[in-house]
């Protein structure tokens, strides 16, 4: 489009009606009186463009753009069910919900609208959103408009004298570009520009079910420690009461010093153990700040609970489920779609590209009779690429490594989210037959703690089966706290792992633009 401005500026200086601008004041032309002969000319010329421009329409017609393969919606073959699970439904949605527990319910929703790594997907959306929009205004001609006013004084020196001539130039100028869709580069580069939009926004769904399941563990990280906390406090004073009860009997020579020695350094080892659970809560609480977008203090005092009860068997749904409930997995289908159509791109940056040019400037030295003058334009230009050293084979030649690129990330992505799918069914299967197995072990150490104790009273043994017993009951009762929070994380690990779709309220709190 400078070109066809700098031509017509060229044009109406050489046929004099413009000197420096496009219109001269002291050579402005008058409306031409034509004859019949000009009329004649002017029709002919008017008609053979007609033409050319239907010639060259029939030739654009027969070109056929490039498109893109379709690509299968399945990459790889999908196994029926998940090995330890059969088929069943969707997850629910709001999986945290299924927890009962409006704290955690009000911290996720906290940590979805302020939490800042989602902050900056929504920003690489707006982005990602930006460039689409410029990428779809190429289906439109581009219109310029130039407007311009000149005052020149010139002085000349003569014998007797100089004389000072001043002048006065305007013009107004509208200028239009279109670029003929030849080989479908154009609409390629708007379907890749809307693909890398959608990929980003998809981007940010799976941040935001990360950033859930993320708050969601720490929240019941805390809940654990604090449980923890009660826990190692009760055991705290049985070891006490065991503690006074060794030391009475000692001051009655029916304890050895060694027995006294013995529950004193278990009184003080799970004294030792509570300044580190309290560290955790501490830490969880400083985590769940940051998904918040808080800071630490800001945090409610979160009163210590149970941990909450779950159902014994999860919702997985299909593995082939995951390609269109995983967010990552869409984004992935998204970006290899994007590379296809840049290779579109690349192909179609080889071959001719004709770009239409039309243009319409006005000019005279008095602003009344700025209409006066005129000249209209109408250009159609086709230009190839000959030499470039190899530079667009080379970007042709990066395409479609891209595809290819983007086709095997795809490709792991889907296998991975299966196994993800298949490693928490597992893990979460094996931790509740870990927590059947210990409850059972805790009864029996509990059952033969009292044994031990009677024995202990009566004088039929020792101190060494009561203490052993007793460390054996205490372990088991923390080891049951942290497989408990193991078998929630397993779940909560399962919902990240199989997606679903979310309710569009809360799509529009964790991924619609900020207001």
């Amino acid at each position: 489009m400078d070109n066809e401005k700098h031509r017509i500026g060229e044009f109406l200086n050489v046929t004099g009606m413009g000197r420096g601008s496009f219109f001269s004041s002291a050579d402005a032309v008058r409306p031409a009186v034509c004859d019949k002969a000009g009329r004649k000319n002017v029709f002919a010329r008017r008609l053979g463009l007609l033409f050319l421009l239907c010639l060259l329409g029939g030739q654009v017609a027969a070109c056929t753009p490039f498109a893109a393969p379709d690509r299968p919606g399945d990459p790889i073959p999908m196994p029926g069910s998940y090995s330890l699970l059969e088929a069943m439904s969707e997850p629910p949605q709001q999986w945290w919900r299924s927890f009962n527990d409006p704290v955690l319910d009000a911290l996720v929703e906290d940590a979805l609208r302020d939490n800042s790594d989602l902050e900056t997907f929504r920003a690489r959306l707006e982005k990602a959103r930006a460039l689409a929009r410029r990428a779809g205004s190429e289906r439109f001609p581009a219109v310029d408009g130039e407007a311009a006013a000149a005052h020149s004084r010139v002085r000349s020196e003569r014998g007797s004298g100089s004389d000072t001539v001043t002048g006065e130039d305007y013009s107004l100028g509208v200028f239009a570009g279109y670029e003929v869709d030849l080989w479908g580069r154009v609409k390629a580069s708007i379907q890749g520009a809307d693909r890398a939009a959608a990929a980003s926004r998809e981007d940010l769904h799976a941040a935001a079910v990360t950033v859930a399941a993320e708050a969601a563990r720490r929240w019941i990280g805390i809940i654990a420690r604090q449980r923890e906390i009660l826990l190692l406090r009760q055991q705290l004073e049985t070891n006490r009461i065991y503690l006074e009860l060794v030391e009475l009997r000692f001051q009655k020579s029916l304890a050895s010093a060694l027995d006294v020695m013995q529950q004193r350094q278990l009184v003080e080892r799970v004294q030792a153990l509570i300044p580190l659970a309290e560290l955790q809560v501490q830490l969880f609480r400083g985590e769940l700040a940051v998904l918040t977008g808080r800071l630490p203090h800001e945090l409610p005092v979160f009163e210590a609970r149970e941990l909450p009860v779950i159902d014994n068997q999860p919702e997985a749904g299909l593995p082939a489920d995951l390609l269109e409930n995983r967010p990552d997995i869409r984004a992935g289908l998204h970006r290899l779609e994007e590379a296809d159509q840049n290779l579109v791109v690349a192909r179609a940056d080889r071959l001719p590209a004709l770009r239409l040019t039309g243009a319409a400037a006005f000019g005279s030295s008095e602003l009344e009779r700025l209409f006066d003058n005129w000249l209209a334009n109408l250009a159609a230009g086709l230009t190839a690429p000959l030499f470039d050293g190899g530079g667009l084979a080379a970007a042709e030649d990066f395409a479609a490594a891209d595809v290819r690129e983007q086709l095997a990330l795809y490709r792991r992505t889907v296998l991975t989210a299966v196994r993800e799918v298949e490693d928490s069914l597992a893990r979460e299967a094996k931790i509740r037959e870990h927590i059947r197995w210990t409850e059972r072990q805790l009864q029996a150490a509990n059952s033969a703690l009292a044994e031990a104790r009677f024995r202990y009273v009566n004088g039929l043994n020792d101190y060494l089966p009561v203490l052993t017993q007793l460390l054996s009951v205490q372990n088991l009762e923390i080891d049951l706290i942290a497989r408990r929070e193991d078998l929630l994380a397993a779940r909560i690990d399962l919902y990240r792992a199989v997606g679903g779709s979310w309710p569009e309220e809360l799509l529009s709190l964790a991924t619609d633009e900020r207001p």
